[in-house]
């Protein structure tokens, strides 16, 4: 098993397109890209730690690769907004593809190169996953009527 680390904007908001995917065993709400240790989902929110909210799925490569994960990735976020995603603005809430080895590296630099994003998705290397609170896993499970309003309010769902 392997692991990718998305940042892709809202956390409640990216977790779900990779749910159901054949070979994607789990996906975790945390943070990464700060230095500060075990950050907190209001410092996070507040720009205050250097971390985006981003996710981290555990895979199965023999079933999905790295760069099927990436494609999913790039289907669910606007590229062009370098700002945010939608109506979560700063940067924990830009877009990153953290690396753990150069082959991932690569893959990630070719697909960012080849959608023209250099300046909008950031490719880094992993330094450390921090898991978010509890009640932010699996939101969209716990809190359906709620995930589907902000979907709606954030603009990723079109009424």
């Amino acid at each position: 098993m392997r692991s990718a680390y998305f940042a892709g904007g809202c956390f409640w908001c990216i977790t779900p397109v990779f749910t159901d995917d054949p070979g994607v065993v789990s996906v975790t709400s945390g943070y990464c890209g700060g230095d500060e240790a075990d950050p907190s989902y209001e410092d996070v929110k507040a720009q205050r730690t250097g971390h985006r909210e981003t996710i981290k799925i555990d895979y199965d490569e023999n079933i999905i690769s790295f760069s099927a994960l990436l494609k999913i990735f790039f289907d669910n976020v606007d590229i062009t907004d370098g700002g945010g995603q939608y109506i979560d603005r700063g940067h924990s809430y830009t877009l990153a593809i953290y690396y753990t080895n150069e082959e991932e590296k690569e893959a990630a630099r070719k697909a960012v190169e080849a959608l023209g994003c250099t300046d909008t998705v950031f490719v880094e290397e992993y330094k450390r996953f921090y898991t978010a609170e509890e009640y932010h896993q699996n939101f969209y499970l716990k809190e359906p009527e709620k995930f589907d309003i902000e979907m709606r309010i954030s603009g990723r769902k079109k009424i």
